[in-house]
């Protein structure tokens, strides 16, 4: 038999499980037992084309010809990128390109150098 935690709340010996969660009988307090590690879980993991793990300060290489939006310009593979910043969103790398100015890629069409 595992041994649940005390209340949070009022320090009460006397919690039980119900589902998911865990309740304090004495002050009603209900908690998550798993509320800690789904924190840590909440973290997005950006990967290039090859699968390698991108963070912010990294250099990347552009793999395929990226039509530039608005423009009439092509972005060339073999394009590198220097000091890239990670975002939330679908473009998920925000950069500064020479030639380009600034600029949102999706980490699908980079590989880390």
């Amino acid at each position: 038999m595992t041994e649940l935690p005390s209340c949070p709340k009022c320090s009460s010996a006397y919690t039980y499980e119900d589902g998911s969660l865990l309740i304090c009988p004495e002050c009603a307090h209900e908690w998550s037992l798993a509320s800690d590690s789904d924190h840590k879980e909440e973290t997005k993991v950006v990967k290039d084309a090859n699968g390698n793990v991108l963070n912010d300060g990294d250099s990347v290489t552009v793999i395929k010809d990226l039509k530039v939006k608005g423009s009439s310009s092509v972005l060339k593979i073999g394009t590198k990128v220097k000091n890239i910043r990670l975002v939330d969103g679908d473009h998920d790398i925000d950069c500064k390109i020479d030639g380009f100015g600034e600029m949102k890629l999706k980490s699908e069409f980079v590989k880390k150098v």
